[in-house]
């Protein structure tokens, strides 16, 4: 087949030009990317071979190896993993996800990129990081189980040629020509001190031939006269390769833990806090979890990021992102399980039905709660720091988690009427500042704590001293139908039903001043009902209004608002539901209509009033009026009525 010429996507023309063009403070993590990659091929194969012995059958000893020249300035990364296919070569360098890629721009305009260029490998272009020291890349390729091979060559000016054949054997080959300013990275020192630092942990051996001159020598160190020139060529392996989920916790160094992290996660910043454990007894497994310290990008997308921890059996590895070890509320923990209680040729579908497996993932679940509610106790503010990244995802599990729902109940954190913004309140703190006599946890949904703690619904609230919890994030309205109590307490929205606050003594003398008010605007209210019916279930007197005029409640079982704009905004359908209009009855516009009613039931300015107070209801909890022309002429004509 003859050469073949391409371009790369736009996207990924762009991405190039940055990563070539951009000064990067670490270029060193181009060969910890590449020998990751080789890694995951092997991986990959190895998994495949469990199945299929043929592929691996003339070659079992995995590896990846290192060629360097030093007169041709060029470094080769060599492993006999699974290999490509074309489509994979196109599939994984010839176009990425362009979400990855934008947000990686995103990140290159704000100047984050500059000094980080891990940021590389978080959006999944790794592959790229060799042009940061090459100007041109050849790849040669040939998958497992196949007689075809392929050369994809670039000098990442926006093009690649690709061709058949270049390899005879399984495996990858990349070779990179380095450019002027990069030629170090062909030096054994240099070489040592990357892969020490970076994949000493990498599990297959790392090999490269190292040449050592063997003359003889004097007493002074210089070649004695008349000796033979003697080279010697011998192949080493690099890494020690011992995997760091086996070594006891006092032989590992925290740098360690952090660049395997790396390595299994592609997130290449520190992880927030390490579980490294072994669980002994009937059930026996060891684990190294890690918790991310931020999100990653695509952590809500509809494909969203993969969840899963690696697993091994035996120390074979078996495969990547095993959903069946972590519940997917959980799925930004990172890491690797290993159990001998096993079968090497155990498969994803025996996996979600294996007693062994939900044992170890009861286990990892549980041991991962226990860890982040320890952090919540010891280290607020990490904790703090790490709940705004992913405590959206952990209340998931207060709806799928039946076992742990508790458990995951104390993790939650909200910000609140009587906390700062930025600042948030456990429910154990709330319940422990709970006013005397308070019967129920509040809280209150919206899109925002501005508009929330701008609500009439707080008004009586803050009259009496009592803490609402503000909730400002979808996955809320999701999980409080099934929430249950919490220390023996029901949540209450403050914007839903009937409201029950205070002592005895007090709730008898609300009663009756709500009981005379009813009595002295009845017919008011039912004209009120009348002039809105077409928009509201009902009309009555409030016991949540201390200053505004009306607002807005949802009857008990109902759908609120909130939850309406979040059907809306996923376009799926929404049964139109009528709320409650409340009034104030110690609100002078209650008595000014009231005083137009007896004068003139019939008067006109009724219906507008009305009218107004409904429209002045929507607009205070952000919601825009039927008619904003209508709204604006009664306005007017109210402001000259009154001149």
């Amino acid at each position: 087949m003859a050469t073949e010429k391409k371009e790369f996507k736009t996207e990924v023309q762009q991405l190039l030009d940055l990563v070539i063009h951009s000064l990067y403070s670490n270029k060193d993590i181009f060969l910890r990317e590449l020998i990751s990659n080789g890694s995951d091929a092997i991986d990959k194969l190895r998994f495949n071979a469990l199945s299929d012995k043929d592929l691996v059958k003339n070659d079992s000893e995995f590896r990846i190896k290192l060629y360097t020249d030093n007169e041709a300035r060029t470094l080769v990364i060599e492993d006999n993993g699974i290999g490509m296919t074309r489509d994979e070569i196109e599939a994984n360098i010839g176009t990425i996800a362009s979400s990855g890629t934008r947000k990686f721009m995103e990140e290159i305009k704000k100047g984050n990129a500059t000094d980080n260029p891990e940021l590389i490998g978080q959006f999944g272009v790794g592959f790229y990081s060799a042009f940061m020291v090459a100007d041109k890349v050849t790849l040669k390729t040939r998958p497992a189980g196949s007689d075809e091979s392929w050369t994809w060559e670039s000098s990442g000016d926006g093009s690649y040629e690709i061709s058949e054949g270049g390899r005879d054997k399984r495996g990858t080959e990349i070779t990179l020509h380095l450019k002027e300013d990069s030629k170090d990275y062909v030096v054994e020192f240099r070489i040592r001190q990357i892969i020490k630092k970076y994949s000493d942990f990498v599990e297959y051996p790392i090999l490269m031939d190292i040449t050592r001159d063997d003359t003889e020598l004097d007493d002074e160190g210089n070649p004695k006269e008349g000796a033979e020139k003697k080279v010697t060529v011998t192949e080493e392996t690099l890494n020690s390769m011992k995997a760091i989920w086996m070594r006891p916790k006092s032989e590992v160094k925290k740098e360690e833990y952090n660049e395997f992290y790396k390595h299994i996660s592609h997130d290449y910043t520190d992880p927030i806090k390490t579980i490294h454990y072994s669980a002994e007894g009937t059930l026996e497994f060891k684990a190294l979890l890690y918790l991310p310290a931020r999100a990653p990008f695509d952590m809500f997308q509809h494909e969203g990021v993969k969840h899963g921890i690696n697993l091994y059996v035996k120390r074979v590895f078996i495969m990547e992102n095993c959903e069946a070890l972590i519940p997917r509320y959980l799925r930004f923990a990172k890491g690797v399980v290993e159990s001998n209680d096993l079968p090497l040729n155990v498969s994803r579908e025996i996996l979600q039905e294996d007693v062994v497996i939900k044992k170890i993932e009861k286990n990892v679940t549980s041991k991962i709660l226990s860890t982040l509610k320890d952090m919540m106790k010891k280290s607020s503010e990490e904790y703090l720091s790490f709940y705004k990244e992913f405590g959206k995802v952990i209340k998931e599990g207060v709806e799928v988690d039946a076992a742990n729902k508790d458990k995951i109940k104390d993790l939650l954190l909200y910000e609140s009427s009587k906390t700062k913004p930025g600042e948030f309140v456990s429910l154990k703190e709330y319940v422990e500042r709970m006013v005397p006599d308070q019967k129920e946890i509040y809280f209150l949904t919206g899109d925002s704590r501005a508009a929330l703690e701008n609500s009439p619904h707080l008004e009586v609230f803050k009259k009496k001293d009592v803490e609402v919890l503000f909730m400002t994030e979808p996955v809320d309205e999701f999980i409080l139908p099934g929430f249950g109590e919490y220390s023996e307490k029901n949540l209450k929205s403050i914007a839903q039903g009937d409201i029950d606050l205070g002592s005895e003594e007090e709730k008898k003398i609300a009663e009756e001043q709500k009981k005379e008010a009813s009595g002295k605007y009845k017919k008011l209210i039912k004209k009120v009902q009348d002039a809105l019916k077409d928009d509201i279930k009902e009309v009555r007197l409030s016991d949540r209004l201390t200053d505004s005029a009306s607002c807005l409640v949802t009857d008990e079982g109902d759908i609120n608002p909130q939850m309406e704009r979040i059907f809306a905004a996923m376009n799926q359908p929404v049964p139109e539901v009528k709320r409650i209009l409340e009034l104030n009855p110690d609100h002078p516009v209650l008595e000014k209509m009231n005083t137009l009613f007896d004068s003139n039931k019939k008067d006109p300015k009724i219906a507008d009033y009305s009218e107004l107070l409904y429209n002045q209801a929507l607009l205070t909890e952000g919601v825009a009026v039927k008619d904003p022309v209508r709204f604006s002429k009664l306005i007017s004509d109210l402001m000259v009525a009154n001149n």
